[in-house]
């Protein structure tokens, strides 16, 4: 069982997906628990950099977090696995999110710990999610965040803005809404 140990000033907790209830419920995916959809937004002065992050993506092409952001735009960085039902309850919250902030934002998936590619192939199919994501099975690339503001719960969605910032996050299942309003506040340079 691998257990992220977040060591950022934030609050951190255990990385994890569950029941979608913020009471920390174990699921069979090796202890993860889910988070309770809480943003934190970092000020412009304290934001750290974004990693590089990059492997193939489910459709077997190579990509990472630079070459998917387009100059004058955020960055949106969705963790989240096939195996997670927050996930699957946030899905077309994401896509509708996608399509309407394409002018300012793009985003990016980082699937994890689906040790097959075929149930994340058949949840990008089934939901209609036309961005990419970068397949990690081990969770090995969940750890490139662990000195910075890290994702502490699957899903977790992350904002990084136009200058390569971790600008904000979301612990657990978000909504187009709160989404769509952390992608407008990082993109007006709040």
């Amino acid at each position: 069982m691998l257990v992220i140990v977040l060591s950022v000033g934030l609050a951190g907790t255990l990385a994890a997906c569950g029941s979608g209830s913020s009471d920390n419920v174990a699921s069979s995916q090796g202890g993860f628990v889910s988070g309770d959809g809480g943003v934190t937004i970092l000020p412009v002065g304290k934001r750290p950099a974004a990693p590089v992050v990059s492997g193939p993506t489910l459709g077997d092409e190579k990509t990472s977090l630079s070459t998917q952001a387009s100059a004058g735009k955020v960055l949106v960085l969705n963790v989240w696995g096939s195996w997670c039902a927050p996930c699957r309850a946030e899905a077309p919250d994401l896509v509708r999110a996608a399509e309407q902030t394409k002018d300012r934002a793009d985003f990016i998936g980082l699937n994890t710990r689906d040790l097959d590619p075929l149930p994340a192939q058949a949840f990008v199919r089934s939901f209609g999610i036309s961005y990419p994501s970068i397949y990690d099975p081990s969770g090995r690339l969940l750890l490139d965040f662990s000195s910075q503001l890290p994702p502490s719960g699957i899903p977790s969605t992350l904002v990084v803005d136009k200058d390569g910032k971790v600008a904000a996050r979301i612990i657990g299942k978000t909504t187009e809404a709160t989404l769509v309003g952390v992608i407008d506040d990082v993109a007006a340079g709040k």
